[in-house]
C-alpha cells in the first residue's frame, strides 16, 4: 500500500466494523473505539514504512492483538488489585473529606507509598511513574527504558505488587 489516502479510505470504509470486531473482544464500546485508533496509528505507522501485503487482515489482526492483550493485562492486574481492596496502591480517591484527620492519614500514606518507591530499582521505579502515574502507554514505556513491552509490563506490576505490599 504505497499511497496513504489509499489506506485512510480503507480505515474509514472498515471503522464501524473494526469498533464491532474490538467491542465483542473487549466488551465496551468505548474502549473498542479507543483500541481501534490505536490500532490505526500503529497500521498508518506500518503502512508508511512497508508494503502491506493484506491490509485489512493486517488492520483486523493490530486490532485483535491489542484488544487480547488489552484483557490479559486487565486479567493481570485483577490478580494484584481488587476493586474493593482499601490498600490498593493503584487508586487514589480524590473525594476524601478534608478534616484534619484525613488529610494527616492522606499524607501518611502519601510518604509511605513515597517510600516504596524510593525501595524499587530504577527501572521499576520509572516505569511504574511513567505508566501508572503519567499514563504512558506500556509500548512508550518499553522504549524509553530500551526493553521490550512484556517486560514493561512485568515491570510495572511488580512495582504495583511491591506498593501494594508496604501500603499495608
Amino acid at each position: 500500500m504505497a499511497v496513504p489516502s489509499d489506506a485512510i479510505a480503507l480505515f474509514v470504509q472498515h471503522r464501524k466494523a473494526l469498533v464491532d470486531y474490538a467491542a465483542s473482544i473487549v466488551g465496551s464500546r468505548a474502549h473498542a473505539e479507543d483500541l481501534v485508533q490505536d490500532a490505526w496509528m500503529r497500521f498508518d505507522d506500518a503502512a508508511r514504512q512497508r508494503f502491506v501485503n493484506e491490509p485489512l487482515s493486517y488492520l483486523y489482526r493490530i486490532v485483535r492483538n491489542l484488544a487480547f492483550d488489552g484483557r490479559r493485562r486487565k486479567t493481570l492486574e485483577g490478580t494484584f488489585f481488587t476493586k474493593d481492596d482499601p490498600e490498593d496502591a493503584a487508586t487514589v480517591s480524590i473525594d476524601q473529606p478534608s478534616t484534619p484527620e484525613a488529610i494527616a492519614l492522606h499524607r501518611e500514606r502519601l510518604a509511605r507509598m513515597i517510600a516504596a518507591l524510593a525501595e524499587l530499582s530504577e527501572e521499576h521505579r520509572i516505569a511504574f511513574e511513567m505508566h501508572r502515574v503519567g499514563g504512558f502507554p506500556l509500548r512508550e514505556v518499553a522504549a524509553k527504558l530500551r526493553i521490550s513491552i512484556s517486560h514493561a509490563q512485568v515491570l510495572v506490576m511488580e512495582a504495583l505488587q511491591h506498593c501494594k505490599q508496604r501500603l499495608r
